[in-house]
């Protein structure tokens, strides 16, 4: 997509890591993506688990490249599926890259040069979406918000007192690695009976296997909204486990309001009404306090992009 015609002030990029592809957009001070670019995720036959450190860095220098040999020097963000250090530098861990301990910023900002403005700017890929849905979608008007996004595994974000809050290490919200199932299914973080085991991607595609279905993916989600009964019953198990995780965050955290994102949000009211349902039966004292809205996220898959540019321009 190419559009000349931005908002004024100077342009930031932001660039998502997603199962199949990583896209790049360029995003106007309005929220608004002026241009895109996408490549293809390392790994994706065998998995981008297995896809080098090289291999996704490499990719992403290709689509900001693309991208700045069209609208000259940008600021860009990187929304990276991992624990992201306080500063915007390393990723510390990320469970389903092949991140450890990497100097993010300091590789993109050396391979990009001038072509950059000041230091590429990393941030937990929740964390993104999460500003990109308060400054411009569903989170607005609350003052203290959980988000949640169900992708390939499950990320969180927080907004407290309209700030988000990054813990002490940059790592607050890491809500899919909660046990919800000890000793249960093992997770690439290393544990066992993560939340993101029984509610995320994967989980659905698990689900809807054995309720008897081939499906995966926006075909699965197509089916389900279509009133396929094995694809129904996969989004409701999964909804049904979102609202047993989201009721153990709420009743730590007490938010205004909980905004699900993340490709699997895309089922929309076949995820979060069982989601609703099972977080008023679980949580404590349910009969007793006013329970969060728990919405979609208006941005959908751009979230991240705008998200990442967004905080990038802040910072410089």
């Amino acid at each position: 997509m190419r559009d000349s015609t931005t908002a004024s002030g100077p342009p930031s990029i932001g660039v998502d890591i997603g199962g199949t592809k990583v896209l790049a957009a360029v995003v106007d001070e309005a929220g608004r993506v002026v241009d895109t670019e996408t490549t293809a995720t390392p790994g994706v036959g065998p998995g981008i688990e297995r896809a080098s450190v090289s291999e996704v860095e490499d990719a992403l220098v290709r689509v900001v490249e693309a991208l700045t040999r069209v609208h000259g020097r940008c600021s860009v963000g990187v929304a990276a599926a991992g624990f992201v250090d306080a500063r915007g530098e390393r990723v510390r861990f990320a469970p389903h890259l092949p991140w450890r301990d990497e100097p993010l910023s300091e590789r993109l900002t050396g391979r990009l040069g001038s072509s950059v403005v000041g230091d590429v700017y990393v941030d937990n890929d929740a964390n993104c979406a999460l500003a990109a849905e308060a400054r411009f979608g569903a989170a607005g008007d609350a003052e203290h918000v959980v988000m949640i996004t169900l992708g390939t595994g499950i990320g969180g974000a927080l907004l407290l007192g309209g700030a988000l809050h990054r813990g002490r290490n940059g790592m607050a919200g890491e809500f899919g690695h909660m046990t919800v199932v000890p000793g249960g299914r093992a997770c690439e973080c290393g544990g066992h009976g993560c939340w993101e085991q029984y509610c995320s991607g994967r989980a659905l595609t698990r689900s809807a296997q054995a309720h008897g279905s081939t499906l995966s993916g926006p075909a699965l989600t197509e089916a389900a909204q279509a009133g396929d009964p094995a694809a129904v019953a996969a989004y409701a198990e999964v909804g049904r486990w979102l609202g047993v995780g989201t009721a153990n965050v709420v009743a730590a955290l007490d938010p205004d309001l909980v905004v699900v994102g993340g490709g699997v949000s895309a089922a929309g009211e076949l995820l979060l009404a069982p989601a609703r349902e099972e977080l008023a039966g679980t949580l404590v004292g349910a009969g007793h306090r006013e329970l969060p809205a728990v919405v979609g996220a208006r941005l959908g898959p751009l979230a991240g992009v705008v998200g990442a540019a967004e905080l990038a321009r802040e910072v410089f």
